[in-house]
């Protein structure tokens, strides 16, 4: 049994040791995205797509066979605050807004883009007791979970709610009250748990709007049906941070807080078999308001916001050596 748990020692050791020893590199490619930031960065048949943001931008799609981007197709109104889904051959936004700083407005309906056609289309409405942006949101079992998020713009109007959207018959579903509300943050999955970290309670009011943070992690168990809270608070707090899963860890990159004027380059790892939080290398350049993933044996994040608010806007992609 002891050498059993030395083996497994070994291993996690061997693990972390990868990840911390590994630094992330700004790309060179040809061309460059559209900059953009309150966007989604997300990889789709092995292209990556750069989609939304504040503004009317067009997509900027990236192919690593060529290491170029090209662009794509504007979306029909302005869309941003939002976290994507691949969904069969769509990429889908819910729970995003529209409109300029800082009474956004919740769309009234899902809008996806179509990679394969270049184009836009409106899907089913949002009931309007339950629009909001700035949610988290999953693919769990061909059903869509969103989670948080905040009603009225930036002002006010933060939710703890979680509801289930079926992206083939329309339908939505609530569900239970999350501990804790926030905005700006994205969710993570992993073994059969979903992961809301990061977030803040956004507002306008003086030395508010980027300060009131929320640093517990709340845990949704779809097979119990329930919510509970990490142990442990992520250690740093912020808001327009990106989240991913991979292997028995949720990531979390970047994001934006009152504590600091530019945006953060922390990436922090939370082991779901350790129970333990763990700092990765910092990113080149701190940026909140995208996303990453996993592709290829790197993560991949691109462009974002330098500095907490809204510039400067940047189009640098940068990638980590997971294997």
């Amino acid at each position: 049994m002891k050498i059993y748990t030395l083996i497994i020692a070994s291993v996690l050791f061997a693990v972390c040791t990868s990840l911390i020893g590994a630094e992330w590199e700004t790309m060179d490619t040809i061309g460059e995205p559209v900059a953009r930031h309150e966007a989604a960065f997300v990889e789709f048949e092995g292209e990556f797509y750069l989609l939304g943001g504040r503004g009317i931008r067009p997509v900027s799609i990236y192919s690593p066979e060529t290491n170029s981007w090209r662009e794509g197709s504007p979306p029909p109104v302005e869309v941003h605050h939002f976290q994507p889904i691949v969904y069969k051959d769509r990429i889908l936004m819910i729970g995003a807004f529209t409109g300029g700083w800082p009474r956004e407005t919740p769309l009234d309906r899902v809008i996806a883009y179509v990679p394969g056609a270049d184009s836009w289309e409106w899907g089913a409405g949002i009931p309007a007791a339950r629009r909001r942006g700035a949610s988290g949101v999953a693919l769990v079992d061909e059903k869509i979970y969103i989670v948080g998020g905040i009603v009225n713009g930036h002002v006010d109007g933060h939710v703890d709610w979680f509801d289930e959207y079926s992206p083939e018959s329309g339908e939505w579903k609530i569900l239970p009250r999350a501990p804790h509300k926030r905005d700006h943050f994205q969710v993570g999955v992993l073994d059969g748990k979903l992961y809301a970290v990061g977030g803040r309670l956004s507002s306008i009011k003086p030395g508010v709007s980027f300060s009131d943070v929320v640093p517990e992690v709340d845990v949704y168990d779809f097979e119990r049906g329930e919510w509970s809270v990490l142990k442990t608070l992520i250690p740093t707090p912020r808001a327009g941070s990106f989240t991913m899963t991979f292997d028995s860890k949720v990531v979390v990159a970047g994001g934006e807080s009152g504590a600091q004027v530019q945006a953060h380059d922390e990436v922090e790892a939370y082991d779901t078999r350790t129970e333990r939080w763990t700092s990765l290398p910092s990113l080149q350049r701190g940026r909140h308001g995208t996303g990453i993933f996993l592709f290829g044996g790197h993560l991949y994040t691109c462009s974002g916001c330098g500095n907490r608010g809204g510039s400067p806007e940047l189009t640098s992609m940068e990638r980590f050596k997971i294997e």
